[in-house]
């Protein structure tokens, strides 16, 4: 199988690009960082490997996430001078993945607070060793780690933005959380929600695809017809969205469980094809339904 990195030292082409689960981790590391508001005091940066939020507040600026290592430092100079802010007080992990705990240590280092699941400290803890990384990540170095922790849900205030957060189980990872920013409407999916591409369902470190539509409704739960929904890559989407992305991960679940109680293996799997003609503009979704098919295992034939 073809590692992200490989793919990344190779061509972005776009029909190669079509073929690959990509996460941001090196994709967008030459691209633009561009910013989009989304409310007063609140910001949405792409182009640091993953959507990053930020909000301003008087003892410093709040982020969502913190886009890759590689990043980190051109991103927080931008948040800094965007939020009007002289540092970024707090941290948010959605998840473990690189994309998303870039920012981790540089923050750490300079004494911000970094939130996120406790599994995902948990995970930053120890060397994680994915198929889609060519060597182990982690275990990150002490600053690094997040130094509060939730099970389920949590609150803060962010300037003028009540923000809330919460537990997503076992979905794009066993460690995701949503933010959510009350006065602004806002709701930032995290790894749950891809906005233009199959996303990577993380079945490794305990995400799977019956979690994933789980996750969904429960945002479904959180936003209304006005909620700006930020996922982890791509653009902002609307809960109509996030309902067609339900819909669609439901029906590729429903089939693949078919097909894993026919006795069929991963590849015979995606060779029925459970996602044809969903989403096609997001390209090969063979990559996804290969993890996904992967990732019901344990909870549907956990002697397997």
């Amino acid at each position: 199988m073809t590692t992200r990195r490989q793919f990344l030292h190779t061509s972005l082409a776009a029909s190669l690009a079509s073929a690959l689960p990509l996460t941001a981790f090196a994709r967008e590391k030459q691209a633009p960082l561009t910013v989009t508001a989304l409310a007063d005091d609140l910001i949405l940066i792409q182009g640091a490997g993953a959507n990053v939020v930020a909000a301003r507040a008087a003892d410093g600026a709040v982020l969502i996430d913190g886009g890759v290592e590689l990043r980190s430092s051109e991103l927080l100079k931008l948040v800094t001078k965007q939020t009007g802010t002289k540092r970024v007080a707090t941290l948010i992990n959605t998840h473990w993945h690189p994309e998303q705990t870039g920012s981790n240590l540089r923050l750490g280092k300079a004494g911000a607070t970094i939130v996120a699941h406790v599994n995902t400290k948990l995970w930053l803890q120890r060397p994680i060793r994915v198929d889609w990384l060519d060597k182990p990540f982690g275990p990150v170095p002490k600053p690094a780690v997040p130094t509060e922790t939730t099970y389920t849900t949590g609150k803060l205030q962010a300037g003028a933005h009540t923000l809330e957060y919460g537990y997503l189980p076992q979905a794009h990872t066993d460690g995701d959380l949503y933010a959510y920013f009350r006065e602004a409407n806002v709701l930032v999916g995290g790894g749950v929600v891809s906005g233009d591409r199959w996303p990577l369902l993380d079945y490794q470190t305990g995400g799977w695809i019956g979690g994933l539509v789980g996750g969904i409704d429960r945002l479904l739960k959180v936003c209304d017809g006005e909620t700006r929904i930020v996922p982890a890559d791509g653009p902002v989407l609307t809960r109509a969205d996030l309902q067609a992305q339900r819909t669609m991960y439901f029906t590729i679940y429903d089939r693949l469980v078919k097909a894993l109680t026919k006795g069929l293996g991963p590849d015979e799997a995606a060779d029925t094809e459970p996602a044809k003609d969903l989403n096609p503009q997001w390209g090969n979704p063979r990559p996804f339904v290969l993890n996904a098919f992967k990732s019901m295992w344990g909870h549907f034939a956990p002697d397997a």
